[in-house]
């Protein structure tokens, strides 16, 4: 029952839909940009779901018609192909981004995830960090870089950005997908890097 739910919970906060759900979460956390359009909001909405989700996870469809391809990803290396793919789907998203003059933060949103993403293609050369991790923490440090920067403070987000985290560390670990440092650093590293490239911004 455990593993089955566990499953489920690294389904729903996958990182190809964590960019998504934060920009959902983000529109309803009270910061500047809430006041955009229902039309805005939908744009940059659909824009960071298809480059940051539908690309990718055609991408892996296509490489897993390859029989020596390992879906799971469990290991490291057959992490490389995609997060590279990623990488340039993220900054198509932000090419699509520039068309709207919307507020910067949604561009430097996706710059900070594209060097995310090629510090994990790097890191997955040696060592299997987690890419679920270092969504929620990326997520978990724009709310925080926003909240210091604007001075308004999105507790409820907050809280349940680092719930979420802790629900979806625990997921991984009873499903043996990840040692509790490979957690630690990747949360570690998308917190440190969103915070820094938007707080700096």
């Amino acid at each position: 029952m455990a593993g089955k739910f566990a499953k489920i919970i690294s389904i729903i906060f996958h990182p190809v839909l964590v960019p998504t759900l934060g920009l959902i979460l983000l529109f309803n956390s009270g910061f500047y940009f809430s006041i955009l359009s229902w039309e805005a909001k939908r744009f940059i909405l659909l824009v960071v779901f298809f480059s940051t989700g539908i690309l990718p996870l055609l991408t892996v469809a296509i490489l897993a018609l390859n029989p020596k391809f390992d879906i799971s990803l469990d290991n490291s290396r057959d992490r490389i192909i995609p997060l590279l793919f990623s990488s340039v789907y993220y900054y198509l998203g932000y090419l699509l981004m520039n068309k709207m003059n919307a507020f910067p933060v949604f561009k430097i949103f996706l710059i900070a995830s594209v060097i995310v993403i090629i510090a994990l293609l790097m890191i997955s050369f040696k060592w299997k960090i987690s890419n679920h991790m270092a969504a929620l923490g990326g997520l978990t440090g724009t709310l925080f870089a926003l909240s210091f920067k604007t001075g308004i403070n999105p507790l409820l987000a907050v809280v349940l950005a680092i719930f979420i985290s802790g629900l979806v560390g625990t997921a991984r670990l009873l499903l043996n997908k990840h040692k509790l440092w490979q957690l630690i650093a990747g949360y570690f590293l998308g917190f440190l890097i969103l915070y820094l490239v938007i707080y700096l911004a």
